[in-house]
């Protein structure tokens, strides 16, 4: 019999990226593949884009850029989060002051990273150690 564990390192997590900027996207995705427990399932430059892909693929966890052309991530997250609150929202973004995390907060992100922290620092945001 098949059951799902709650371990990390036993699970795969399908994500969703979301940047307005092409090379970001492909690091983002090389780095996460390698990791291991991470399924890329699709990307998105914008937030308009990343709302149409999230009902395609309904992924486990949206990593979301904040300022980007067409739709900003707060929106997009805003959105997302109305049609599936256990999506786990990770916003990650060069804005790491204060207004730019409460913004993310209220729109319903889950976590927030800045852009160059440690890639343990991501993954753990992306797959939390269950206790």
């Amino acid at each position: 019999m098949l059951t799902h564990s709650n371990q990390a390192d036993m699970t795969t997590t399908r994500i969703l990226l979301v940047d307005d900027v092409a090379q970001v996207l492909e690091d983002l995705s090389t780095l996460l593949t390698l990791a291991g427990d991470i399924e890329i399932v699709g990307q998105a430059a914008n937030g308009l884009e990343a709302l149409h892909q999230y009902e395609a693929l309904r992924p486990e966890a949206v990593l979301m850029d904040l300022e980007m052309p067409v739709m900003d991530g707060y929106e997009a997250t805003r959105r997302i989060k109305s049609q599936a609150p256990t999506c786990r929202v990770i916003a990650l973004t060069v804005h790491g002051y204060e207004s730019a995390r409460q913004k993310a907060m209220q729109a319903g992100v889950d976590v927030f990273v800045v852009k160059g922290a440690p890639l343990e620092t991501l993954l753990q945001a992306i797959n939390p150690i269950k206790e």
